[in-house]
């Protein structure tokens, strides 16, 4: 019976009951943030909390001022559910440890704890954004720092299913050329939510209604250079989509790539109704939704073509490495029938030698 990395890695199963949904939850509550956060710079609540970590001077909760409307319960609402994100990524970095006490647990712990670190550094960069009235360039590093924090979930899911699956001792297969472009179109990628997010610090929702804060650019040539590279990332996942359907050993690879494709395409054309609608705050919140699930997708796409199975394991492998196996095998059947008929024969000449031996005597 094959044995399971998971298996191997703990000898209690039962810790590993819960780790998968604690996994999941992580990664859905990094997403959750980044939707709420949005909704506090779309409403104009960036500032409903005049200080932080308390709301308002001497009070961690909102004042009920009629003048201040629901801005405050807005951004209050958001930091507990911050506190909800640091609280489950704790959980992560304990499900982690403890799941994978008996064996290597590097990559998975180091992750974790990197997710810890990054929503720390959330909610301390929330507060100078709240000092620096919502500066763009804050605002701007609260959301990134969101993405990357997107990413680091993703991984740990992917190792987690990775460490469940089977092992098989085999290297990655994936053709270099193939790695060379997943890891530019994940570069790109990059790139394209960088400049989304100028985009929105040059556009109309600041986040505070009556401190509007700006970088400066003309929005118009901001989100046209924002298209542009969305229209190069398009066509390198075009690309992807294409080869990974055409080679062979590349299976485990086309429904992530499928994914990453049918995400960026829902994306552009939402990128494209929101800026001829002027930006309404509905589409705007699917649109951030919607780069949190094309992190997540490229993310997982671009580790698969790096962490790929092998061909040989997916039915697709080299025909010539095929046939050397073959023939390596069938030539060590042979030897062994020769080891075999030697053997016998040499048998036979003993039992001959006895038998011999016996007459002479009698």
């Amino acid at each position: 019976m094959a044995l399971t990395t998971g298996e191997s890695l703990s000898p209690h199963p039962d810790r590993a009951r819960w780790l998968a949904p604690v996994v999941v939850a992580n990664l859905v509550v990094q997403v959750l943030i980044v939707v709420t956060g949005g909704l506090v710079r779309l409403t104009g609540s960036g500032l409903g909390c005049s200080t932080w970590p308390q709301c308002e001077p001497g009070s961690y909760t909102p004042t009920l001022r009629p003048e201040d409307g629901i801005h405050p319960y807005i951004e209050f609402g958001n930091r507990l559910i911050g506190i909800v994100v640091g609280l489950v990524a704790l959980a992560l970095v304990y499900a982690v440890w403890r799941w994978m006490r008996e064996g290597p647990r590097r990559p998975m712990l180091w992750l974790s704890c990197a997710v810890v670190v990054g929503t720390l550094a959330q909610g301390v960069l929330g507060g100078i954004t709240v000092a620096m009235t919502l500066h763009p360039g804050t605002v701007m590093a609260h959301f990134l720092i969101s993405i990357a924090l997107v990413v680091l979930s993703t991984l740990v899911l992917r190792l987690l299913i990775d460490s469940r699956a089977p092992r098989t001792g085999e290297q990655p297969s994936t053709p270099p050329m193939l790695r060379t472009v997943a890891g530019l179109t994940g570069a790109i990628g990059v790139v394209v939510i960088v400049l989304g997010t100028v985009v929105t610090g040059s556009g109309p929702h600041s986040g505070d209604a009556d401190q509007p804060a700006r970088f400066g650019f003309d929005p118009r040539t901001v989100a046209w250079l924002h298209a542009d590279s969305v229209m190069l990332f398009v066509g390198l996942v075009v690309a992807m989509v294409l080869a990974t359907s055409l080679l062979t050993g590349t299976r485990s690879l086309r429904r992530p790539w499928r994914l990453v494709l049918t995400v960026s395409l829902l994306q552009g054309a939402l990128g494209y109704a929101q800026y001829l609608t002027g930006v309404p705050v509905p589409l705007v919140s699917l649109h951030m939704l919607g780069a949190c699930l094309l992190a997540s997708a490229l993310t997982w796409a671009v580790y698969a073509a790096f962490v790929a199975p092998s061909g040989a394991a997916e039915g697709g492998g080299h025909p010539a490495q095929a046939d050397l196996e073959r023939g390596d095998s069938e030539h060590g059947d042979e030897e062994q029938r020769v080891d075999g008929d030697a053997e016998e024969d040499q048998g036979q000449i003993a039992d001959r030698e006895v038998e011999q031996a016996h007459r002479a005597q009698r």
